[in-house]
This record gives C-alpha cells, sequence and structure tokens, in this order.
C-alpha cells in the first residue's frame, strides 16, 4: 500500500501523482500559445486548441478538487465517480478486482478494474500514483474473508 497508509487499520488511499496538475495547466497554455502561433487566421484551429486547452484544465481542476482516487478500509472501498464526488462500495457490492494488461503502441498497460456488477470502475498508473497491479494486491488483501 503506497500513499496514506494507516497501519492499524489497514486503510489505505492511492491519489494523483502531486506533479500531474502542475505540468497540465503549462500544457494548456502552450496549447493556446500553438493555437495563436499556427491559427493564421483561421478561426477552427484557434476554436479547436481553445477547446482542448480548456479540457486540459478541467482535468486539472479535477486532480485537484479530487486527488485521491481510491481508497480502501475494512468496510469497503471508496472510489471517485462523477467529476470530483466519491462513491462508497461495501465489500458484499465488490464481485470482482482484476488487472487488464494489454500491449499498446509498444508498451504494455494495465489497468486496475473493480466490478461490482453494477458497475466498473477503471483506474490507471496515473490515477493511482502505483502500479494498478500492486494496488490490486493491497486491495485483495484487504478485504476480510467472505462467509
Amino acid at each position: 500500500m503506497r500513499a496514506g497508509t494507516d497501519s492499524e487499520s489497514s486503510a489505505a488511499q492511492w491519489r494523483v501523482p502531486r506533479a500531474l496538475p502542475v505540468l497540465k495547466l503549462p500544457g494548456a497554455a502552450a496549447l493556446v500559445g500553438l493555437g495563436l502561433f499556427f491559427a493564421e487566421g483561421d478561426q477552427v484551429r484557434l476554436v479547436l486548441a481553445g477547446l482542448a486547452a480548456a479540457a486540459l484544465v478541467g482535468s486539472a481542476l479535477r486532480d485537484l478538487l479530487a486527488p485521491v482516487r481510491l481508497a480502501v478500509d475494512a468496510a469497503g472501498i471508496t472510489v471517485i465517480s462523477g467529476f470530483a464526488g466519491r462513491r462508497r462500495l461495501d465489500w458484499d457490492a465488490v464481485e470482482a478486482i482484476t488487472v487488464d494488461r494489454r500491449p499498446r503502441l509498444g508498451l504494455a498497460t494495465e489497468v486496475l478494474e473493480i466490478d461490482t456488477g453494477d458497475s466498473l470502475h477503471l483506474f490507471g498508473r496515473y490515477d493511482l500514483d502505483a502500479p494498478p497491479g500492486e494496488v490490486a494486491e493491497a486491495l485483495r488483501a484487504a478485504r476480510p474473508e467472505r462467509r
């Protein structure tokens, strides 16, 4: 368990890397700058650059407002829901905790999947600031034995 471990109750949380929103904001400014530089009077290019920058700023705001994407304790799992909300999943509702590994663009990517039957919650490396495989192991270890 990486970020925010509490050894007494085996509670842990995983969050977005602290540097990520800090990098997104200058990236948004760079997109606007590139849009202005390459627009050459074309409003469509400028609007597209502005929309892409706005999406990046929105993503950075979400990272700042709700940095903790996943938390676990003895009672269950808390996941991010919507833009910055939280949803509590009791252990009885969790059907499966798996890691989907796929080759993509010459690299292997991993995605943590938490399946409740009614919903599927997906978390990547940059949501957790830890390898999804390690987080899945920590979640399984924190889960009480089924009766």
